[in-house]
């Protein structure tokens, strides 16, 4: 049963309580966990400094079940095995990585499960070959989002969002040409992550969000489901620029991938347009909402989407190529008065470079 002590809040706590809760005891149901989390939020917060900042990797096999899916952009990781294997070739990469919990938002229940979207910066420096080349000896920080469904101490499924883009950059590298070595890759070895994305692409046109078709867009306080299906499909889908204001603060920060810091209306519309020019077709679907309090009055809201579209102008994502694109993204909000004051969102750019350049690949 839930006590009187507030649920952890990330965002707000000092990283000295969010690794030693005080008081110790439940302040959620929490059926199947272990008796030290207090709450979900805890729980995520500890078991991360554990495999992470402790490196005891082997936790990977206590906290993740043994059929686990991680969805990324790139493809699906299976199985708590695999989640330590490659967390052990990450850290052979960046041996001194740290994921530095920005803010976990939070839906759910114990009986079908806690889901949390976790905000990370990520501090490392490059002293082994990655993924990305060989080792340059650079330092780098960036962002990841990673939502995860969790039920009886177990992360079951998640959804791992990382601006690879913005690693690649800090590395000395083009992320285009960056992007064309991966696809050079992929074809060598018989994969295409544009077939990979099919199913991708196909759910997101089955599901697009919406417009709202009243006189007033809902409440983000109120109704955080039905203002991020609004968000997402008038301005998004029915390119409904008008409506910025509407939804943003007049002074709205947007931290976005490869390093993008966005402020105001006018800037976040001049992004979106080159969004609609680089993808003129594009459609998004929202997959999931949560949302939590925030300093009393305000909320933050965590919303997990999906984009569908083909890669038609030049610009944002390099000349235009034709490519079928699927991008997989978070977004979490500040909502302040009614309005997104403060907005954090993460995708693979990386990887949608790489489908682009799969596609050149074929033609």
């Amino acid at each position: 049963m839930q006590t009187s002590t507030p649920i952890t809040t990330v965002a707000t706590t000092d990283i000295a309580d969010l690794l030693d809760p005080s008081p110790l005891g439940r302040r959620m149901p929490m059926a199947g966990f272990d008796e030290e989390f207090v709450d979900i939020a805890d729980y995520i917060i500890r078991i991360t400094d554990r495999i992470w900042h402790e490196k005891k990797i082997d936790l990977c096999l206590r906290y993740y079940s043994e059929d686990s899916v991680i969805h990324t952009l790139t493809g699906d990781i299976v199985g708590a095995k695999t989640v330590e294997a490659n967390t052990h070739a990450t850290l052979k990469a960046f041996p001194d990585r740290t994921l530095d919990g920005d803010n976990v938002i939070w839906s759910g229940d114990d009986r079908e499960g806690y889901y949390s979207s976790h905000l990370i910066t990520s501090r490392m420096t490059n002293l082994g070959p990655s993924d990305f080349g060989p080792a340059t000896g650079k330092r780098v920080r960036i962002r990841t989002i990673a939502d995860c469904l969790c039920l009886k101490n177990k992360i079951i499924e998640e959804w791992l969002v990382r601006d690879n883009a913005a690693l690649v950059l800090q590395l000395g590298q083009d992320p285009l040409k960056t992007a064309r070595v991966q696809a050079n890759v992929d074809r060598d070895l018989g994969r295409n992550l544009i077939a990979a994305l099919a199913q991708c692409r196909d759910d997101c046109g089955r599901s697009v969000a919406k417009p709202f078709s009243g006189s007033a867009l809902p409440s983000p306080g109120r109704e955080p489901a039905a203002f991020a299906e609004a968000v997402f499909g008038s301005i998004w889908n029915r390119r409904r620029l008008d409506l910025l204001p509407s939804v943003f603060d007049f002074r709205i920060g947007a931290h976005l991938t490869a390093g993008r810091d966005l402020y105001g209306p006018v800037e976040y519309r001049e992004y979106l347009e080159q969004f609609f020019t680089a993808i003129p077709d594009l459609a998004t679907c929202v997959d999931h909402v949560a949302d939590i309090p925030y300093l009393g009055a305000a909320r933050d809201i965590a919303v997990r989407w999906t984009l569908s579209g083909t890669h038609q102008g030049d610009g944002l994502f390099g000349p235009a190529s034709g490519a079928p694109v699927c991008i997989m993204g978070v977004s979490h909000w500040r909502v302040m008065n009614g309005r997104i004051r403060e907005e954090w969102t993460v995708f693979d750019e990386l990887a949608v470079l790489r489908q682009i350049e799969t596609h050149r690949l074929g033609r």
